[in-house]
Parts: structure tokens; sequence; C-alpha cells
């Protein structure tokens, strides 16, 4: 039955939005559902390669393409992803060019054959709700967050209680099962908005997604349930129709899929030649641009750590400064044997289960966040923007597998300078230390680690809780379908 169900998805053009659904809908095919995925020319060659792999599969997938108005919208000709943008400060531009993927979207939907059940879409893209309901079919939304991050937010809202408290005053986030604390300066942008022109923007896109997501038929979360019960069951009283299907990294079981679109193996080879649990691997994501001074900072003391790492460096506009910085300073030859700098992207999930890897130290992205806590490997927290404070939280105080390098507050997107040195080299390399220790508690946030890994995997199997719940919404969606058919 669930082949007469068709599911068109929508993801917003940035890879740590775009991966994710595309490992979702490897998922829901496998239930022998039919996909649709909308992408653009640019993004379907940097990504098509995976498509068509679950293509040859056998798995009921289809790519439709749709031309990106660029140009028309003050961005240059080719800029189709959020991570080709040369400042981050055409975020909004590149927003207002991908609501313009309405009309051509519309034009050809009565063609799609079977005609879509339901639009699943990155919460980003608010006017998909209005494709959705031109066409009367299921509007619901993908949010690359943790039922966690949706819960706190939404007590936030209702609360209000960070409007009563100064910016570096610790407060207690409400209604949560857990007592966590935190300050405004670590709260995402809604609540702890920038004051730069950029910043305004993006807070009338915020507002935007706020408000459509309110009409959303339901939500599916790149989470499981053993990892986050408590939070997945309050989240739930609160919106209704949620489903936690993921961990969505687990979908790969190849490494050709786990490395996606990076063609750079090397550093493998070198983990291949290092003790089991014995390197750092050190990443920032797809948008996250450490200021030179920063980053100095983060290598040396991942250089005084005396720990073997891997460390990816993603200087943006700034690249040419780090680089500078790098040959006069002779990091790169002072470190050669014990430490790997790789420029651009990462195959990080190939990395990230190597048995050789110790800890990852990653800026809290809910796609790194999930992936460590996945592969059983402890982390080393450092959030940088948007919600991956909540995340900080989740990983150490929750979970328990992670340790904070002292992140005090946001930085904001394209202010990135404003803020400063947040985190000293001797911070990074006492974070390392305490992750690496080979007493008690070192020994403890390892079996935890090693427990939600294999919790992850028993999740996706078959008869397991996010297993369940994708056949539960796909039945759901199947049912909303035939009704409107009787109808």
């Amino acid at each position: 039955m669930a082949s007469n169900v068709h599911f068109l998805m929508i993801p917003l053009m940035c890879p740590g939005h775009l991966i994710p659904m595309m490992n979702m809908a490897k998922l829901i095919a496998k239930h022998s559902a039919t996909v649709t995925i909308v992408i653009t020319p640019r993004n379907a060659a940097r990504f098509g390669g995976f498509l068509h792999r679950a293509v040859a599969s056998g798995l009921s997938i289809r790519i439709l393409q749709l031309q990106f108005p660029a140009t028309g919208y003050g961005l240059p000709e080719g800029c189709e992803n959020l991570d080709d943008l040369p400042t981050l400060k055409l975020t909004k531009n590149f927003f207002d060019a991908s609501a313009k993927l309405q009309e051509p979207l519309e034009e050809v939907f009565e063609e799609l054959n079977p005609r879509p059940s339901c639009i699943i879409s990155d919460k980003s893209l608010s006017w998909t709700a209005d494709v959705a309901r031109k066409f009367e079919i299921p509007w619901v939304i993908f949010d690359g967050m943790s039922c966690f991050t949706r819960l706190a937010t939404h007590n936030l809202l209702d609360s209000k209680i960070h409007e009563q408290v100064g910016d570096f005053d610790p407060f207690l986030l409400p209604g949560l099962p857990d007592k966590i604390t935190m300050t405004r300066s670590q709260l995402p942008g809604m609540f702890n908005p920038g004051k730069g022109a950029h910043e305004k923007g993006i807070n009338i896109i915020r507002e935007k997604i706020r408000s459509a997501e309110l009409g959303a038929y339901g939500i599916v979360i790149n989470s499981f349930e053993e990892m986050e019960k408590r939070y997945v069951d309050e989240y739930r009283k609160v919106k209704g129709k949620v489903w936690c299907i993921g961990p969505f990294s687990q979908a790969n079981k190849n490494d050709i899929d786990k490395v996606s679109m990076v063609n750079n193996h090397e550093c493998i080879t070198w983990l291949d030649c290092q003790k089991p649990g014995s390197v750092v691997y050190a990443c920032f994501g797809s948008l996250t641009r450490l200021t030179p001074p920063q980053f100095i900072e983060l290598a040396l003391g991942l250089e005084k750590s005396k720990f073997p790492f891997i460390l990816v460096e993603k200087g943006g506009s700034r690249t040419e400064e780090i680089e500078k910085w790098l040959l006069e300073d002779g990091f790169e030859e002072r470190v050669k044997g014990r430490g790997v700098l790789i420029h651009g992207w990462a195959p990080q999930v190939l990395i990230l289960s190597h048995p050789s890897l110790g800890a990852f130290l990653t800026h809290c992205g809910w796609n790194s966040t999930i992936e460590g806590i996945c592969v059983g490997v402890p982390m080393i927290t450092w959030p940088q923007f948007s919600e991956q404070f909540f995340n900080e939280r989740l990983a150490v105080e929750v979970v328990r597998t992670g340790v904070g390098v002292g992140a005090k507050s946001v930085r904001y997107l394209g202010e990135e300078d404003a803020a400063g040195i947040q985190v000293k080299r001797e911070d990074v390399c006492k974070a390392v230390k305490v992750v690496m220790d080979e007493g008690i508690e070192g020994k403890e946030r390892r079996e935890k680690a090693q427990y939600f890994r294999e919790m992850a995997e028993k999740a996706l199997e078959e008869g397991g809780t996010s297993w369940l719940n994708l056949k539960l919404f796909i039945e759901d969606i199947m049912l909303h379908t035939n009704k409107d058919m009787a109808g």
C-alpha cells in the first residue's frame, strides 16, 4: 500500500540541510513509498551521485530539477547553495531567490505521477506551505534540530523568561525534564538577535518561518527516542504529530555514501596508522568560519595537547590570512606526522567511524552532534551560533558524552570579528585532555558513548523505535490521502 504514497521533498540548498533530507528520502523509500526530491542543477551535479546510487539500488527516488534564479537577486552566477555565498550578508538574498522556486514547482506539480500525497519541506522554506495549501495536501516540516531544542524553544517563547535577565545572567530553562541553565547571550537569534543590518534581515526570515510552521500538519525529527525520550514525550504533548525517524546518517551503509561529495581520502590512510581511540578530529561544519585569531588559538591548543589530530580549515573569505599564518608560523611542518590539516571538505562520517578516533571537537551543529553520538565518540563542544548551545547542553548534560571548551556567547554570522577571541589555546588543550583522560570519568564517558551508538543502530533496524515511527508516519499520510479520495 505504501507504494501509492508519494512524498515531495523540498530541502534548503545547504549541505547541513540537504544531506539529511537525502538520507531521509532513502529511509522513506525503503518502506516502498515514492519520493521526489526538488533540487537545483548545480546541487544535482554535486550530490546527484548519492541519489543515483539510491535509485540504482531499486529505491523509488526521483529528482526534480528547478532552475535557481541567482543573478536576479544579487547573487553570483551559479550560486545555488548557502555555502557558495561569498559573504553570509547575502543570506536574505539567497532566501528570497529560493522563494522564487514556488512558481515553477506549482507549474509541474500536476505532472508528477502519482500525484504527491504530502510535502516534506525544510522548515526554513515557509513558501512551501502555500504550495501544500494550494494542492490540498499535508505540509510536514523537517527541522534539523532535536526535540530538546524544539521543547526548549517552545517553552521560552511561551514564558519569555529570557527577557527578564541580563545577557550573561544564568537562568533555568523552563519546563524541561532536567535542570538546565543558560544565559541569554547563548540563546539562538530568535531570542538573542544581533544588531547588524544583516541580522535584521535574518530576523524577518525567522518571523516568516515561525508564523508558517504553526500551520504544519506535523514534524519529522532527525533524532531517536532512546537518546532523548523524556524530551520527545514532552514535545509530543505540545505539538502532537511528531515523528522521530533518525538518525539519518545511519541510512548509509557503504563508504561511498558516507563520503557523499568528498574525493580526498588521504586522511583515512593516515588514520589507519594511528593507535585506536587516540585521534582528535576538529571540524566546524559547512557555515562556521573561525576568524584567523580564533583559528590560531584552536590550532595551537591542539598542538599543545600532544594528541594526534585532524583539523579541518574552512576560512571562507579569510582563507588567505589563515594560510599566511600557517606558512609563517611553520605550524604544518611542526606537527607533521602528528597532525593533519584538511583544507575544505572532509569525509566526516568516515573519519568519525574510524577506530582510531578518540574525540570529536565540534561546533555542535545538529548533524555533527548526532553523528558524533551515533558513532560512539565523546565530544568536545564549542558552539558558535543558532541553536548550537542547546545542542551542547544535550551532549554535555543529558546524554553526558561531551565536555565544553567554555564558549560564553553566540557569534553572529557575518559579525564574527566583533566577538573577538572567546576560547584560548589553554581552554582547547584542557578540554582535549579531559575527554581523552584514561581515568574513571573518561571511561564512563566512553561507555555512555558506546551505549548510544548501539541504541542508534537498533532504532533504525526493523522493529526499532525510529523504524516504527517512520512506518506510523507513512501510514498517517496514507490514511489522510485515502480519506481525501473517499471524500
